[in-house]
């Protein structure tokens, strides 16, 4: 499938759907070690993104369907998770402008932009507990698949590979940044919520290009 417009609808209409179907799944992860809602406050804006996806006019690219996205959660998403993957989302369209069509290349630069806004947004390094462990390990997962020649399909799947382990890296992490910081080594045992949830959209954008 070619990682255009439909692709990028696509992605987001599924993450839609998985979120929601995993939400209450998120709100544990959450309780263990922040306010238990972040499984609500994701549901509540990608149920806004994919309302507005049918506002989006015809001939539009990739970036548009991302910077459609980045507004709504930024709006929609309740916490610091709105700001995190508005940021994300944003940056990934900025990475992306003006193309039609989204080659291997392409992917890298996207999953790499959307990595950088969450950096900067949350001040927040691998290995600090946090959304960024996972997107750092999709980030490098892709530049390797990339470089070995993969098409820009199996990049993503690259990509959603390395997000779940590095959201499974963050069960037996140190919480460095957030509430969960204050828990300290209490913390040790729990996944990090935005960590999974950002393997749950890296996923459904490889099962999107699949």
């Amino acid at each position: 499938m070619t990682l255009d417009t439909a692709w990028a609808t696509k992605w987001l209409v599924g993450a839609a759907d998985v979120i929601g179907e995993r939400a209450s799944e998120l709100n544990e992860l959450d309780r263990a070690i922040g306010d238990g809602d972040h499984g609500e406050n994701m549901n509540r804006g990608f149920v806004a993104v994919r309302a507005s996806l049918d506002d989006l006019a015809g001939g539009a690219a990739p970036s548009d369907v991302l910077r459609t996205a980045a507004m709504k959660l930024i709006s929609s998403v309740g916490g610091a998770a709105g700001p995190l993957y508005g940021t994300a989302f944003l940056r990934a369209s900025d990475a992306v402008s003006g193309r039609s069509e989204l080659d291997a290349s392409d992917v890298v630069d996207l999953v790499e932009a959307a990595l950088g806004g969450i950096e900067e947004r949350g001040h927040a390094a691998p290995g600090d507990k946090t959304m960024v462990d996972a997107w750092a390990r999709a980030a490098r997962s892709a530049r390797d698949a990339a470089a070995a020649g993969a098409d820009a399909a199996a990049v993503l799947a690259a990509a959603a590979d390395g997000a779940t382990e590095g959201a499974e890296s963050t069960d037996e992490l140190l919480p460095h940044k957030g509430r969960a910081s204050y828990l300290g080594e209490r913390a040790i045992g729990h996944r990090d919520p935005g960590a999974a949830s950002s393997a749950i959209i890296l996923k459904a954008a490889a099962e999107a290009a699949s």
